[in-house]
Parts: structure tokens; C-alpha cells; sequence
């Protein structure tokens, strides 16, 4: 069953939302959305396992943190978020980023879910790094600042902040 949007509802049953973090500032911005996101039951993936204690969220999962700076990290990171995306097999997947976040989208994406990427607030002069390679593999990619939004592939639907 789909809405306009075309994503899958709640009515169905196999509908399985991921929404995924780096710690810090992403995390942040994830959590102002949770109103949103926590009618599916998501599943919450973040770097930092502290934080979805500090949330009072139950079974959040945990994946190796990493940059553009630390290669082997990344790489690490890279094969713990696609073999996650891989036994979750999402729906749709939301992301604030960073680099852990664009793993796991570019994973869902080939795995043929709806992508939502939400480029951080911080970024006000232009889009991350991640957030721009997240692009060809977003079915939705969100600015938090008007002036960034081009109205095609890049769209302005308010500051989470």
C-alpha cells in the first residue's frame, strides 16, 4: 500500500524505516525528528551506543565510527553498514549523516528503498562532503537553509534547529 509520496504506509506491515546518525550534531538533528519517525518503529543506528541510552531508545544499533581522514576506519565502517542495511532490508532510510550515514544510504539505495538525506545545519555555505556524494543515491535530499535549495535536486523544507 503505497500514499502519494509513494512510500510504503504503516497499514503495511513489511514497511521498515532505518534513520541513521554519526554522534554529535547528526545525532542531535535524528532526534528532532523522532515525533515523526518513532510511529514506524524505527531502527535506530547511530556511532556512539551511549546515546540511544541517553534517549531512553531500546535496541539501538551501533556501527564503527569513521572520516574521510581514517581509510581503514572507513572501510571497516563501510562493510558494518551495508552488511546492516543488508539483514534490515529498509523501506526507507533517513539520514542527517555523516560519512557512517552515507554508507548505509548508498546501501539501502541499491537494495531499492527510498533515501531521505537531511544535510546538517552546519553547512550553511554549501553542502557536506557526504551530502554530496549522497545525492545520486537520494530519493529526497533536504538543505536546512533556503538559499542552498535549487528546487530540483536539492530542496529546502526548513531547519531542523
Amino acid at each position: 500500500m503505497s500514499d502519494q509520496t509513494g512510500f510504503q504506509t504503516a497499514a503495511d506491515q513489511r514497511f521498515v524505516v532505518m534513520a541513521v546518525a554519526s554522534g554529535g550534531g547528526h545525532w542531535e538533528e535524528l532526534m528532532l525528528l523522532r515525533p515523526a519517525l518513532d510511529r514506524y518503529s524505527p531502527i535506530y543506528v547511530t556511532t556512539n551506543a551511549k546515546l540511544g541510552t541517553r534517549d531512553g531508545l531500546v535496541g539501538v544499533r551501533v556501527l564503527p565510527d569513521c572520516n574521510r581522514d581514517q581509510p581503514s576506519k572507513s572501510l571497516r565502517s563501510l562493510w558494518h553498514s551495508f552488511r546492516l542495511v543488508w539483514k534490515s532490508r529498509p523501506n526507507l532510510l533517513v539520514t542527517t549523516g555523516a560519512l557512517p550515514g552515507l554508507f548505509c544510504l548508498i546501501g539501502a539505495r541499491l537494495l531499492g528503498a527510498k533515501t531521505i538525506w537531511i544535510d546538517s545545519v552546519a553547512n550553511s555555505d554549501g553542502p557536506s562532503l557526504s551530502g554530496r556524494f549522497a545525492k545520486p543515491f537520494s530519493t529526497l535530499w533536504l538543505a536546512q537553509w533556503p538559499h542552498l535549495a535549487d528546487g530540483r535536486d536539492v530542496l529546502y523544507g526548513g531547519s531542523l534547529l
